[in-house]
């Protein structure tokens, strides 16, 4: 983090990294704001105003928008499964991989605390909210539209947990596989 960055942002950056390293070191649960704050060198207030919840400390998906227009510009003649998994993957083949560990061992906090897997389902209830009404505005029924959006999410969170496990395995490849196996084509 150079002297560039503005203000603002070095400060969240620091705020970030001090609760992952606590979170790592005490567990999610059994560390508290205040305790982030203090490694950090802010008060509370203050990472409250950069994270308006303790689990956003965690969770970030700037992505909702992207995933959204790339299920728009799937074939309409394709199954709703098939329209959401290629949206999806179109959407992560624009991203770059991680170039640090850090998302990896965010997505492992999360894999790993009950508390932090239920906010990234209710986190994700946006973008499967987002996928559903693409596909209905593109005549796809509402259940099958709800349907097709949950089970490819499903398979990108399965592949995300996968990912932060292993180090071998690229974040490219982990949803790739799974998409793939959510558009049948997994063997």
């Amino acid at each position: 983090m150079d002297k560039g960055t503005p203000k603002r942002r070095r400060t969240s950056l620091r705020i970030a990294s001090c609760a992952l390293d606590l979170f790592e070191e005490r567990g999610f649960e059994a560390t508290t704001v205040a305790e982030v704050a203090a490694a950090a060198g802010v008060t509370e207030m203050t990472v409250y105003r950069h994270f308006p919840s303790k689990d956003r400390l965690v969770l970030d998906d700037p992505y909702d928008p992207l995933v959204a227009a790339s299920v728009g510009r799937q074939d309409p003649r394709l199954a709703p499964i098939r329209r959401a998994a290629r949206g999806l993957r179109e959407a992560w083949s624009s991203l770059p991989e991680p170039a640090t560990g850090t998302t990896r061992r965010r997505v492992r906090l999360v894999a790993g605390s009950e508390v932090l897997r239920g906010a990234a389902w209710r986190n994700n209830q946006q973008t499967e909210r987002l996928i559903a009404d693409q596909l209905v505005r593109d005549g796809v029924d509402d259940l099958s539209a709800a349907a097709a959006a949950s089970a490819t999410l499903a398979a990108l969170m399965a592949a995300l947990f996968l990912w932060a496990q292993d180090g071998d395995l690229t974040l490219s490849d982990a949803i790739g596989r799974a998409l793939d196996v959510v558009e049948g084509r997994d063997g």
